[in-house]
């Protein structure tokens, strides 16, 4: 793990190995000063107050994520319809049959990596590696909410409509945002996600 200065209140820490276990140890030492902790693929900012800036920055170096047998945060089961426009076009550039993608898909055991791109917008690790592909190479405009994806080793549920250019394989009508609640989205960086199929 490497750390620098993110500007005059944050750092920055990069190449770190699992950033969501390295927040959550981050997060259990309870050091005064930190504000706020952002895991992303494989870096952390850490967003703290300025008097304790260097002092912080310090303590990032001796950041020890717990060895944990499995993983203790709340389960979320999302209910998939497996109706998705691109699923068959999914399954062609994958080699093999749509049965295949819904199975491998639905059968997976994923974990929240980080999240981004939009509010409760979460990437979601655990793919099956025959389900590896790029993004689309002409994204949508714009992608329904509830929308699942799948691209570049991730899977995603679309929480709101916005721009998009990942393989849409089904639907769901779980309802994954909501700023009236708190805390507003239940993708949370670290959390267990399991796709059940449901019938149309």
């Amino acid at each position: 793990m490497r750390r620098r200065p993110y500007g005059p209140d944050a750092w920055l820490a990069d190449g770190v190995e699992s950033p969501a276990a390295w927040a959550e140890a981050l997060r259990a030492m309870g050091i005064p000063g930190v504000e706020e902790i952002v895991p992303a693929e494989s870096t952390v900012v850490v967003r703290c107050t300025r008097d304790r800036h260097e002092t912080i920055g310090d303590v990032l170096d001796r950041v020890v994520p717990a060895d944990r047998p499995g993983n203790t945060a709340t389960p979320l089961t999302i209910d998939v319809v497996y109706d998705g426009p691109d699923i068959a076009e999914l399954a062609s550039t994958a080699r093999i049959s749509v049965d295949d993608v819904i199975r491998l898909h639905a059968t997976g055991s994923y974990e929240v990596a980080f999240c981004g791109f939009s509010p409760g917008f979460g990437y979601l690790r655990g793919v099956d590696r025959r389900l590896h592909i790029p993004r689309r190479s002409t994204p949508r405009l714009s992608v329904p909410a509830g929308s699942i994806g799948v691209a570049a080793g991730y899977t995603c549920v679309y929480p709101s409509p916005s721009p998009g250019g990942w393989y849409l394989i089904g639907h769901t009508t779980t309802t994954l945002w909501d700023a009236d609640q708190d805390p507003p989205s239940r993708m949370l960086p670290g959390r267990p996600v399991r796709f059940r199929r449901v019938p149309a």
